[in-house]
């Protein structure tokens, strides 16, 4: 029988493996609708209980432009690249950060910023 202490120390090294979400490489293009953003992100996914669950297109400011909910762990699947578009972006905003979030830890992993077209 484990003790309550033994089976924590599990699960924190469980955890700890995955860590957090990268994203590794954005590709943006521009059209009349807006912005389109293809988006290709790591994370060692180990099943519904932590997996990468999202990713966002920010403002230099911070705030969230745009959110890409990840519907499913892509245990079998990395790194993998989703899209969204288009995402209304000001004019006069030439860069916007992409970053990605897991269930476990949050935001935290390595991000990407990204210049617009014109």
């Amino acid at each position: 029988m484990k003790t309550p202490c033994a089976c924590l120390l599990g699960l924190a090294a469980t955890v700890a493996v995955a860590g957090e979400a990268d994203v590794v490489e954005v590709a943006v293009s521009a059209d009349a609708g807006g912005y389109h953003f293809q988006v290709t992100v790591r994370h060692a996914d180990e099943g519904w209980e932590h997996y990468a669950d999202r990713w966002e297109i920010l403002a230099p400011d911070g705030s969230v432009l745009a959110t890409r909910t990840l519907h499913h762990p892509h245990v079998n699947e990395q790194p993998f690249t989703r899209g969204l578009g288009p995402v209304a972006i000001p004019a006069d905003m030439g860069e916007v950060r992409v970053r990605a979030h897991d269930s476990v830890h949050g935001h935290g992993g390595s991000e990407q910023r990204v210049r617009l077209p014109r």
